[in-house]
């Protein structure tokens, strides 16, 4: 039997390192041979596929359908819209030559799909009848990146990016800010991790859109996280693009946009937010598998009748559509099973001896806290669904206690860099709305403004930096 080993760095002593053994130690992710790049093992790809499942049900039935770009832009493409261009251009990689020939233009690898889709869409809208228009697409996006850490900021990464025409600025409106709402339910009530949703600066902003709204997640290092963005791009790329649509009067009009997108780095923040110590700790619903079942013997005469039940037990769940992995290798200890499955995050395992199998039982352990119970086989699938979803409300509770802690509300730029210094979080404070405090914020600390909550909070001082009159409560935090 090989030798384990376990988590050997503690959450609170050494949180990058002991992010990245959660990462490799429960195979979801291994390093690729490619600086910047990683590799996602099956049970990281499972993760990503149950939120794609997720999300995906969620934009179609919103009448949204998915497409797929080609992941080559053309550089003409890129620089119609120049404050977009200038806003990837630094971590655009470029592909200048196809085979022995050089190219007459260089090709980016696609950084986000706008320029070349919004080509397409100026072909394919001419009427009032073809909007609105709504397509996704899931794909895999370059960005060159100088620091990277697994799924939270790579050079390659996944992601969907949802891209939406409409008639007038107001449906627009709406569907960014429905979106967003999506978004939310995707990670409250699936990845069990509560944001912060508002708008961004013009300084933090999606290049070459009218505005950004943003869902930000606080992470237990106090470090904060962009889990998702929708943009109300307005008419800056239609009239770059000449998509164009007559109106039912015949008039010529320009059309109104957005685009929506969450990546994989929603799989980092769940590793953060949710595991411990022991390893890794996964929300129910968007776990790989949900049930792991353990068979112990110890003589040979006991094998059969425990695997039969162990087997039975697995029928009986799948059935409700439950994810199910039979544990029954050999040469392997039940115990050495228990630190594996709880260093992989399963959240619950099932153990089956023969004095279950004698007594009509099976004994359940959660992974989220160290409870233990016995169930009868007739309670099997009622106790295992009423579990998962006692996980899964338990580590939504834990995480927004977390969130509820790590919010500082301060007055001063003194008391500012303190808490940033000593805390860190989410800091609530007053701000002039001038542009110049918040880059010489950035500048000095490092930390920048979040989000600007939707519903306007009450002044409660001068501006944070300058101490001239303040016109909106922000939130700050240092971000990765």
């Amino acid at each position: 039997m090989a030798k384990q080993e376990g988590i050997t760095f503690k959450k609170s002593e050494n949180f990058s390192k002991w992010y990245n053994q959660i990462v490799l130690k429960s195979e979801l992710a291994d390093y690729a041979p490619v600086q910047g790049c990683m590799v996602f093992r099956p049970n990281g790809y499972a993760i990503w596929e149950n939120i794609m499942k997720a999300l995906d049900q969620k934009i179609k039935a919103r009448g949204v359908r998915n497409v797929y770009f080609p992941q080559f832009i053309p550089e003409s493409f890129l620089k119609k819209e120049a404050e977009h261009f200038s806003g990837f251009a630094h971590e655009c990689a470029w592909v200048t030559q196809g085979g022995e020939k050089k190219l007459g233009e260089r090709l980016a690898i696609r950084p986000t799909s706008e320029t070349i889709m919004y080509v397409a869409f100026s072909n394919w809208i001419r009427s009032h009848r073809d909007l609105p228009l709504k397509i996704n697409q899931w794909c895999n996006i370059v960005r060159w990146e100088s620091a990277t850490k697994l799924f939270v900021r790579t050079t390659e990464f996944l992601w969907q990016e949802g891209h939406t025409v409409h008639k007038t600025k107001e449906e627009a409106d709406k569907e960014a800010m429905e979106m967003l709402e999506v978004y939310r339910d995707l990670m409250e009530n699936y990845l069990s991790i509560p944001v912060l949703i508002g708008r961004k600066t013009e300084r933090e902003k999606f290049a070459g859109a009218l505005h950004t709204f943003a869902l930000e997640a606080i992470m237990p290092d106090g470090d904060a996280i962009q889990l998702g963005t929708t943009h109300q791009l307005g008419q800056n790329f239609s009239k770059v693009f000449g998509i164009k649509f007559l109106d039912e009067n015949g008039k010529e009009k320009y059309v109104w946009q957005t685009s929506w997108g969450v990546s994989s780095r929603l799989i980092g923040s769940i590793v953060m937010t949710h595991s411990d110590n022991k390893g890794l700790v996964l929300p129910p619903r968007i776990a790989y598998a949900h049930v792991v079942i353990v068979p112990i013997f110890y003589k040979k005469v006991e094998k059969d009748k425990v695997l039969k039940k162990a087997k039975e037990v697995k029928e009986i769940l799948e059935k409700e559509n439950l994810s199910v992995i039979l544990d029954d290798r050999e040469g392997y200890t039940p115990g050495w099973k228990f630190n594996e499955w709880e260093l992989k995050g399963m959240p619950i395992r099932i153990e089956i001896g023969p004095k279950d199998v004698q007594e009509k039982q099976v004994v359940m352990v959660r992974r989220d806290i160290p409870e233990k119970v016995t169930v009868k086989e007739s309670e099997l699938l009622k106790k295992t669904k009423q579990l998962l979803e006692n996980i899964q409300k338990n580590l939504f509770n834990k995480a927004k206690k977390l969130l509820e802690e790590n919010i500082s509300t301060v007055k001063t730029y003194e008391e500012f860099k303190k808490v940033l210094k000593n805390k860190k979080g989410f800091i609530r404070a007053c701000w002039c709305s001038d542009s110049k405090c918040e880059e010489k914020i950035k500048e000095e600390t490092g930390a920048t403004i979040r989000n600007i909550p939707f519903e306007k909070e009450k002044i409660f001082s001068d501006c944070i930096y300058c101490n001239k009159k303040a016109k909106e409560v922000v939130y700050f935090a240092k971000a990765y």
